[in-house]
Parts: structure tokens; C-alpha cells; sequence
């Protein structure tokens, strides 16, 4: 899972095993490690609610997704969800929940569980 965060927008990606995941889960989390304090960012199925929420406590980012959304969205070819969440004073938070794709250009990181860009489809 990856994250992107600039500003008031914050980017979950997630690799075919992840969806897979929270689809017959309803969580997937990961974490990363900063000296003595750990930084985490958990997907989660909602029971209520129609569109992502997220929140942050305790070094933890929890974006929440719908149920009937994340269930099927491993069998589905729905890319990802967004959403604008409302924040006090008029602000908002820009949530986008994607499945991550392979990159056009070649990385060196390890792309073999994301799902295949369909712009190197013909």
C-alpha cells in the first residue's frame, strides 16, 4: 500500500493482494518505522456511510470505505473512489482510494502485485 499526501489530499494506492484483502478482510494496514515510534495507514470497510472518510489519531491515517464498495471491488474493474470529506470552518479533505498500476516507465521497485496499466494494453 501507498500513500501520497500534499496539502488537503491524501492518495491510498493498493496492490491486487491488498484489495483482495479488504475485500475478504474488511482491513488491510501497513506501517513504517521511525526510531522508536511506528507511523501507520489502515483501508477499512464501514458498516454506514456512502462515501470514503478518513481520520488521523494515535500516528494512524484510517480511510474508511463504504462496505458495499470495498466487498466486491477485488471482482469489479472499478479503478478507485474519491471523495471530498467536509471539514470544520468550510475546509475539505480530498480522498482518493485507488488500485495501483504498474508504471509506464521502469522502476526499481518490485510492480509485480500491481494490477496491469491498461495503457500498455493494445
Amino acid at each position: 500500500m501507498k500513500i501520497r499526501i500534499k496539502g488537503n489530499s491524501i492518495r491510498f494506492r493498493l496492490t491486487q493482494s491488498e484489495v483482495k484483502q479488504l475485500s475478504e478482510t474488511g482491513s488491510v494496514k501497513e506501517s513504517t518505522q521511525f526510531g522508536p515510534n511506528v507511523f501507520q495507514y489502515q483501508v477499512k470497510l464501514m458498516s454506514s456511510g456512502q462515501n470514503l472518510e478518513a481520520s488521523y489519531s494515535n500516528d494512524t491515517i484510517l480511510m474508511m470505505i463504504p462496505e458495499a464498495d470495498g466487498n466486491n471491488w477485488f471482482h469489479n474493474d472499478t479503478i478507485g473512489f474519491e471523495h471530498e470529506m467536509e471539514l470544520p470552518k468550510g475546509r475539505k479533505l480530498h480522498l482518493l482510494l485507488e488500485k495501483d498500476f504498474t508504471c509506464l516507465e521502469n522502476r526499481a521497485e518490485d510492480q509485480s502485485d500491481n494490477y496491469p496499466n491498461p495503457k500498455l494494453q493494445h
